[in-house]
């Protein structure tokens, strides 16, 4: 919980659901839920971390589509789509996606990259 009070205060997303459980039950919500701009940072740095110091991420981008609750494993997983070539760019779409314990997509999304060449 300590993570959304941060996400909350860099983001300036204070809406009471992910914060106050009370509010957020009050809402019809079972407890708090985790920022759905929070699980696309987390797929921002898996992307980040896959393409390295050398590739680009050129497109990215996810939907909400589903509650993740504090405290839970937010698993954070991706397959190649597509590989080709854009003038002398090695070009890698995905499919990216947040998935909670019991196997859901949570927060899925696309995105394209450029990667160097490999020597």
């Amino acid at each position: 919980t300590q993570q959304l009070v941060m996400w909350a205060a860099g983001s300036g997303d204070f809406y009471q659901i992910h914060y106050d459980k009370d509010f957020a039950q009050s809402t019809g919500l079972k407890g708090l839920i985790v920022h759905g701009a929070l699980k696309h940072a987390f797929l921002g740095q898996l992307l980040h971390d896959w393409v390295g110091d050398e590739g680009r991420i050129k497109k990215f981008g996810c939907q909400y589509r589903g509650m993740d609750e504090p405290n839970q494993e937010i698993a954070c997983r991706g397959v190649v789509t597509k590989k080709y070539q854009e003038g002398a760019q090695n070009i890698v779409e995905l499919d990216v996606w947040t998935e909670n314990p019991q196997g859901q997509k949570t927060t899925p999304g696309v995105a394209v990259v450029a990667l160097p060449s490999r020597n």
